[in-house]
């Protein structure tokens, strides 16, 4: 794995830091690749129950693709079909948070809003800019701005390219708290550990429910959710779960 992705295993919670903060930790496609294999050790570990996604300096979490690199594909359709490092994100199916510490731009505000929290320092920057540049994002900007802080303010970021700031991130719901940058990590640390404290396969399973929820129709997605209530309702730490409150004791939940 390059150097510049970091990955980190602390009991049960993964740590993956870009780790390029001379450039901004902007992302190469070695880096890419770095990130999907580390993904994947995420996805196939039983004792990995949530993911930290942070960026090495106190300047940029990540400011997207290394522009410099992208000349590199021979092909358009090429560039298209490369490893997305937000795609790798994606498919995650634990639990994750992202520390946001100074500029998210292009594809490191995709990068977070790939992730399920999104916690950030008071110095925190947002921005699509890649209209500046003449194209647009394609690691699902605009949809998960439209979710995220609706059609106008979607509008306004993707079409100026103009950057928010913290504060204004927060009030419009793109992010869910914002902390001073000594603190950051810390905070994501201790959601991280809530998290992890919780019965494995219900937090994945939650996970893919609003996921679902998203994507499906009202009727479909809360049928979904039965569904997906069921399934965690006869696993071994849902009965874990009934026992201790009968009992008045905290569960103990180290089932998958």
């Amino acid at each position: 794995m390059t150097q510049d992705i970091l990955f980190n295993v602390d009991g049960a919670i993964a740590t993956i830091t870009l780790n390029r903060p001379q450039k901004l930790n902007a992302v190469t496609p070695e880096m890419a690749d770095a990130i999907v294999a580390a993904v994947d050790e995420c996805n196939d570990s039983d004792s990995i129950r949530c993911v930290i996604l942070t960026g090495a300096g106190e300047r940029s979490f990540c400011a997207g693709s290394d522009i410099k690199e992208l000349d590199t594909y021979k092909t358009p359709w090429q560039f298209r079909n490369r490893p997305d490092y937000c795609d790798a994100f994606r498919a995650l199916l634990k639990p994750t948070i992202c520390a946001v510490n100074g500029y998210a731009l292009g594809g490191g505000l995709e990068t977070a809003m790939s992730c399920d929290i999104r916690i950030v320092s008071d110095n925190a920057q947002f921005a699509a800019p890649e209209i500046k540049l003449g194209w647009i994002g394609g690691g699902g900007m605009a949809a998960h701005l439209m979710h995220s802080i609706g059609a106008s303010n979607a509008a306004l970021m993707l079409m100026t390219g103009d950057p928010i700031t913290a504060e204004k991130a927060l009030a419009w719901g793109l992010i869910s708290e914002v902390v001073p940058q000594t603190e950051l990590l810390a905070r994501a640390r201790a959601i991280a550990d809530a998290i992890a404290a919780r019965a494995p396969i219900a937090a994945e399973t939650a996970k893919a429910n609003l996921k679902a929820a998203v994507s499906m129709p009202l009727d479909k997605a809360i049928e979904y959710e039965r569904d997906l209530q069921t399934i965690c309702f006869a696993t071994a730490d849902a009965a874990e779960g009934r026992a201790a409150f009968k009992e008045k004791r905290q569960p103990v939940f180290n089932r998958r």
